[in-house]
């Protein structure tokens, strides 16, 4: 699809598209949200738990506000036990590592992961607990593929022991489609995102979700031919445009023009959270898939074209060697 017909259904989709009230039920599920103590992440957790889920854990960076999130999913539900606080830290390796020990541990069923959480930076800043990464990058994609490898033993089981596929589903953007990602002609392209000195950080966030969707899709090529017990479905869903505080370290002039957009144009954070909520239900048809309006949508031209593909491989190749070196042995949960 072209940009200019990319944002021709963008339009639409904001201001003539009304999202499926969720259903479907999630009986005896446990599903992963990360991000959920506010936004897209609380209200699809809402939902989750309304629609009868076992455990949703509400993965947060502050524990304080994911306690008060959980018990304000219990007040608002009358399921008062089932969503659960617990703490993580995506600019962390060893936070990442430690809350997957800890669902091994103490989850015998995993069977949803929702990689929501994300960052929008201003400001070129690097994780120092993430090998040293750009803060943007860490967090929204290198963190979330880390969590999301790590968990993927017990979510096989849980596959193979109930016989429905597991499913690891991604929050993405719209906004894969407005950068020109100059950085992917670079011979080592995530090295070079790291370079503070060219760092381009207005265009940041948009690169990270162009990346995150690359990747996931080659992902998804990785879970289709491998052979082991479990099978599991992976996803990049796309929420549009909804009032949430993501872009809250934006300039005043710019939070201006931003609250004239959100009348315009926003979803409420409810009506967003539905697309998490169809992105979770997972099912064969969304395997690899750009998820759009609760349903398969087409990403950008760039991502659908040859040379996304070779770009696809080498960011894939990148991200393995990334997360080998935090991990060794990793990759071979796939």
């Amino acid at each position: 699809m072209s940009t200019l017909a990319s944002f021709k259904s963008y339009l639409n989709s904001q201001l003539h598209v009304t999202l499926p009230a969720p259903t479907t039920k999630f009986s005896n599920q446990t599903i992963i949200i990360t991000g959920a103590n506010t936004g897209l992440g609380l209200e699809a957790a809402r939902h989750l738990v309304r629609l009868d889920a076992a455990k949703v854990i509400l993965a947060v960076r502050s524990l304080p506000k994911g306690e008060a999130a959980a018990q304000d999913i219990a007040s608002t539900t009358g399921r008062a036990g089932v969503a659960e606080a617990w703490p993580l830290d995506l600019s962390s390796h060893a936070s990442i590592e430690a809350f997957a020990a800890r669902v091994n541990r103490e989850i015998p069923r995993v069977d949803v992961l929702i990689a929501n959480a994300g960052v929008f930076m201003t400001q070129f800043e690097t994780a120092a607990e993430a090998g040293g990464d750009e803060m943007t990058i860490a967090v929204n994609v290198v963190g979330h593929m880390l969590l999301a490898l790590l968990l993927l033993p017990r979510m096989r089981e849980t596959a193979a022991e109930k016989g429905r596929a597991g499913v690891v589903t991604f929050v993405g953007s719209f906004t894969h489609w407005m950068t020109q990602f100059p950085e992917r002609k670079a011979a080592d392209i995530l090295g070079g995102l790291n370079d503070k000195g060219k760092a381009r950080m207005k265009d940041r966030y948009y690169v990270s979700k162009l990346i995150q969707l690359l990747t996931v899709r080659e992902f998804a090529n990785e879970l289709t031919k491998s052979t082991k017990p479990g099978k599991i479905v992976t996803s990049v869903i796309n929420p549009g445009f909804v009032a949430t505080q993501i872009m809250r370290h934006e300039g005043p002039l710019f939070q201006i023009y931003l609250r004239v957009l959100r009348k315009m144009l926003a979803r409420t954070a409810e009506e967003g959270s539905r697309t998490l909520v169809h992105g979770a239900e997972g099912g064969e048809e969304t395997h690899g898939q750009y998820l759009d309006d609760c349903k398969v949508g087409s990403a950008s031209g760039f991502v659908l074209s040859p040379e996304a593909g070779d770009t696809q491989k080498q960011l894939w190749r990148e991200l393995a060697a990334k997360l080998e070196k935090a991990h060794p042995g990793i990759m071979q949960n796939i």
